[in-house]
């Protein structure tokens, strides 16, 4: 998963990020914006923001938003959208040059679990909301979603004795929500509430004629020969079954605190 951890590798895939998982994305940071209530008076920080599902859904409330990615091509793909209460600038959300006690509503939607310290991650976004003011997280549950989960059924069904991607030291520790509590709370927020959101992602079935550029993000399609990746091509397009859409139920953990 060290990929994951690689500016560079996130600036070379911002653009194909933005245009696949950004829609999907969007969906489960509607969802964790419903349970936060913003004003126009309200400042917002998205931590990991990406390619700015949330800070730019965050911005249609009137609040005042920063959002900030340790990529400058995801950085600026959320400037590009040109919105005069949106801020993104280059940060680490493992160190946030930012003040203390300072937002009003923190945010990271599954991009703190992408830190190598995702603990530490949790404790800044908990050091810069203010009392009273609320951290939401936002982390898949058991092996993923979208094309990384369909992958990992995939492989278990035509090689069960190979080993797949080692899922996220983060997923694994806040899957379970009574986890995903202590992790809250061992970052200093109090009240945690962990609610789970279901959506399909719409897999389109055509792009599976550039199998590279749908599945390349993942370990577990370049860890694969010519032939196994034939196999794996063969095994989704008989479960799509002549469908040009095939869906991937995909359910995400969300964890709302307070400071």
């Amino acid at each position: 998963m060290r990929q994951f951890e690689n500016q560079e590798h996130w600036d070379s895939v911002a653009n194909h990020y933005q245009q696949t998982a950004h829609p999907f994305t969007a969906l489960f940071a509607e969802a964790a914006l419903a349970r936060v209530t913003l004003t126009p008076q309200s400042h917002v920080l998205d931590v990991a923001a990406g390619t700015g599902a949330l800070a730019l859904a965050a911005a249609r409330t009137g609040a005042r938003v920063l959002a900030t990615d340790f990529s400058p091509g995801r950085v600026g793909c959320v400037a590009a959208a040109g919105l005069p209460n949106v801020e993104a600038r280059v940060m680490d959300g493992q160190a946030l040059d930012l003040p203390d006690a300072h937002f009003d509503a923190v945010f990271s939607i599954f991009g703190v679990i992408m830190f190598p310290d995702w603990r530490k991650g949790l404790t800044e976004m908990r050091r810069v909301t203010r009392p009273g003011g609320h951290g939401v997280v936002a982390t898949w549950q058991d092996r993923g979603a979208a094309t990384f989960l369909l992958l990992s059924e995939v492989r278990q069904k035509l090689f069960p004795d190979r080993s797949g991607m080692a899922m996220l030291e983060a997923v694994q520790a806040m899957s379970d929500p009574e986890d995903f509590v202590r992790a809250l709370v061992t970052a200093g927020y109090r009240d945690p509430r962990i609610d789970l959101v279901t959506h399909d992602y719409l897999l389109d079935v055509a792009a599976l004629d550039a199998p590279d550029t749908l599945f390349g993000m993942s370990p577990d399609w370049t860890s694969l020969n010519d032939i196994e990746k034939a196999a794996v091509i063969a095994e989704v397009r008989g479960r799509a079954d002549g469908r040009p859409v095939l869906p991937i139920t995909s359910t995400a953990l969300i964890g709302v605190a307070e400071r």
